[in-house]
């Protein structure tokens, strides 16, 4: 049996692996980083240090990150992910280079629902070329699903599921 440190472990490396991929994949790209599901602001930070000098705009229900790990008011959606995802949609469709999606729970069944309610609004979002990087498996016709890059965890660590998604190319 695997202890919930071990996978944690399992799931940052590949969180990280699966950022720094997604990050080579659209270098080329001009856009924001979206980060759906700030949490404490851990992955935020490190996509600060990935994406230095873009716009990185992060959504939550509530601000749980502490200041140093928070975005700046502007680039702070807070709210239920059903309404403030469709509403930047509308705002600004089609731009961003890259969604980090990091919304699950231990709650398989609502997470499963609301990947489901979210899928479209993301993938309107997300540029010609995009990489959509999820914690939970997102089905939309828009996106094709890639292969995870290689990931090496330490021993006796059990690999940790994440799903890679690219838009098609406009």
């Amino acid at each position: 049996m695997t202890s919930r440190l071990e996978r944690m472990i399992a799931r940052l490396i590949t969180q990280r692996a699966c950022i720094g991929a997604a990050a080579r994949r659209v270098e080329h790209l001009e856009g924001p980083v979206l980060e759906i599901g700030l949490g404490k602001g851990r992955t935020y930070t490190h996509l600060r240090q990935v994406f230095a000098g873009r716009e990185i705009i992060a959504f939550d229900a509530d601000l749980h990150a502490p200041p140093g790990a928070a975005p700046p008011q502007d680039c702070l959606l807070l709210g239920d992910f059903r309404e403030t995802l469709p509403a930047m949609a509308r705002r600004r469709p089609g731009q961003a280079v890259l969604v980090h999606a990091d919304f699950g729970s231990e709650d398989c069944d609502a997470d499963k629902a609301l990947a489901q309610e979210i899928a479209a609004p993301i993938t309107e979002l997300v540029a010609p070329q995009g990489i959509v990087v999820s914690d939970r498996p997102l089905s939309h016709p828009a996106l094709g699903q890639i292969a995870l890059p290689a990931i090496e965890l330490p021993e006796g660590i059990a690999p940790w599921r994440y799903f890679m998604y690219e838009t098609a190319q406009s």
